[in-house]
């Protein structure tokens, strides 16, 4: 005798599950989060980055032009030179560290739109492609958004921010919170104030809120 239970049939894979970032054996993003679980080799991202840059171009209408470079200075393929990729040039096959990646770097006509407001669509866009790429976080590194001396101007406001904040935090005695950035915006202020006396430096939060906090060095005593 049984107890009268059948066996349970095998599931069926759902499609949607792969909409809800479920693993899948055969997909190119084996992530519950639906991230790569590990950097993608540069021959790999650029393909996928190009397409996106193409359609952004192409739809907004913007008087632009691109270059997609290693952070070596080899240069993959933009859209102004298609047959720019040559021997020696090409985007390394090894997979991309956190230090390393792809740049891409505009220039035309529109750049001032890209730059108004703090480089507002520039960062934009960087941020579309990662998620365009489903890179973690962690990889948002791996690829980056140049246009005029964006960056470097960024890097010495950053350094600059950190310096008066540090100053405001010994005068005061008082933390001093930034808005949430990226993890490579944190790290040069971490590095700016590394050794500065008075003040240490933190990161809180996770995922698009973690943000950097400049503490006292010491804890104010309690009477």
């Amino acid at each position: 005798m049984t107890d009268g239970s059948a066996p349970r049939p095998a599931k069926t894979p759902n499609p949607k599950d792969r909409a809800r970032g479920a693993r899948q054996p055969d997909s190119p993003y084996p992530s519950r989060s639906g991230y790569a679980d590990a950097p993608i080799a540069a021959e790999e991202l650029a393909p996928k980055l190009r397409a996106l840059l193409d359609l952004v171009v192409r739809e907004t209408s913007l008087a632009m032009q691109y270059e997609i470079s290693t952070e070596n200075g080899g240069q993959s393929e933009g859209n102004e030179s298609p047959d720019a990729q040559k021997d020696g040039n090409a985007a390394p096959r090894d997979r991309i560290a956190r230090e390393e990646g792809l740049l891409v770097r505009f220039s035309g006509e529109d750049e001032e739109i890209l730059l108004a407001r703090n480089g507002e669509l520039l960062l934009a866009l960087e941020y579309l492609a990662h998620r365009w790429l489903r890179l973690p976080p962690t990889l948002h590194d791996a690829v980056r958004f140049e246009c005029g001396d964006f960056r470097a101007n960024r890097l010495e406001e950053l350094k600059l921010s950190a310096r008066v904040a540090a100053q405001r935090v010994r005068e005061t005695g008082q933390p001093f919170p930034f808005n949430a950035m990226s993890s490579r915006d944190r790290r040069i202020i971490h590095l700016e104030l590394t050794g500065a006396p008075g003040v240490r430096t933190m990161s809180e939060g996770s995922g698009d809120h973690r943000h950097l906090v400049i503490y006292p060095a010491t804890p104010p005593s309690r009477k």
